[in-house]
């Protein structure tokens, strides 16, 4: 009878190396990869770490990571916006209206930028819950187009130039070495991890990811949460287009073309799972810069941008096959 008690002392200890080495890689796999691709491209590229390349990929990366963290709240709920980057094209150019077009006060077109970035969110939340649309993909995938529309007939397709410092500062500006759009990021994440950790609401959009239908009998006010969710999207697809006019000077209705692709690849890069429930603030934001790491480094080599969709795709795949892994390691 010793023998069977010896055999599992001895396995018990191996089996929590195991359960400890796999929460570590779950946790910190996407900063890892994020750390291991800095010093691959850095050996390939001296000048990859150069202070002034370093601070161009904080500034490049800044608009997908602020479209990411939006995008972060719908996958938590096993849902997705493909609209961001139609709501960021009709928010901006309705910005462009009021503070180019119609001359009025800078700080008015920030508002209604972000205002109408909002209410074209809460838009797509009100369709899901209440026109009991099937699927979030089928209801933003329609606000996708009636944004972008609506964008091209109110500018007759031409895009608006010559904004006010103040809408251009935004993205432009640097606060001594570090652009101003990146501490931007730093202060949204920091605000939205305490919003999914501290309070009611972020705990409630992991209920739902989890298990939609237990949270609603368990009194969570499913539809309320996720019009909530929606809005938070818009709002974020708005403030990062507030990014891009700086970057510009200009508000164009075919601005955010595919930007909802990066925003999900993002999401997915850094640890959040398509099935909801899973996912994380900071490995969002790591998961965008992944991609703005990648394809800078790829730049610097000479990559064509053909080949670094590839890439990115590639990635994605990866990220997605790892999040697979992870679950049927967990059923088990």
């Amino acid at each position: 009878m010793s023998q069977p008690a010896n055999t599992l002392e001895t396995v018990t200890p191996q089996v929590k190396k195991n359960t400890n080495f796999k929460s570590i890689i779950n946790k910190f796999g996407a900063l890892f990869g994020l750390i291991g691709l800095c010093i691959i491209l850095a050996l390939l590229s001296p000048s990859f770490i150069q202070v002034d390349n370093v601070m161009n990929i904080a500034r490049q990366s800044s608009i997908n990571a602020l479209l990411a963290l939006g995008m972060l709240l719908p996958i938590l709920t096993a849902g997705i916006d493909l609209s961001i980057g139609s709501i960021l094209a009709f928010s901006i150019i309705t910005a462009g209206m009021v503070s180019v077009t119609w001359g009025m006060h800078p700080i008015l077109g920030v508002i209604v930028c972000l205002g109408v970035g909002a209410l074209a969110g809460t838009l797509n939340g009100l369709l899901l819950t209440k026109l009991r649309l099937p699927h979030p993909f089928i209801a933003t995938l329609g606000t996708m187009n009636v944004f972008r529309g609506l964008a091209l007939i109110v500018t007759g397709a031409s895009p608006i130039f010559g904004f006010p410092y103040l809408l251009n500062f935004v993205g432009q500006e640097n606060i001594g070495i570090i652009p101003f759009s990146f501490l931007l990021v730093i202060i949204a994440y920091v605000f939205f991890h305490i919003f999914l950790t501290r309070s009611s609401t972020g705990r409630y959009i992991y209920a739902i990811g989890g298990n939609p239908e237990a949270a609603r009998l368990s009194g969570i006010p499913v539809d309320r949460i996720l019009i909530i969710v929606y809005t938070l999207s818009g709002f974020m697809a708005a403030l990062g287009g507030l990014v891009l006019i700086g970057r510009t000077n200009s508000a164009s209705p075919i601005a955010g073309l595919s930007y909802e692709l990066d925003a999900i690849a993002a999401v997915i890069i850094g640890g959040a799972s398509f099935l909801g429930g899973v996912g994380t603030v900071w490995g969002t934001l790591i998961g965008a810069l992944i991609i703005a790491v990648l394809r800078n480094g790829l730049n610097l080599l000479g990559t064509s941008s053909d080949l670094q969709t590839v890439v990115i795709g590639a990635v994605i795949i990866a990220a997605v096959f790892v999040d697979v892994l992870r679950r049927r390691s967990a059923k088990k």
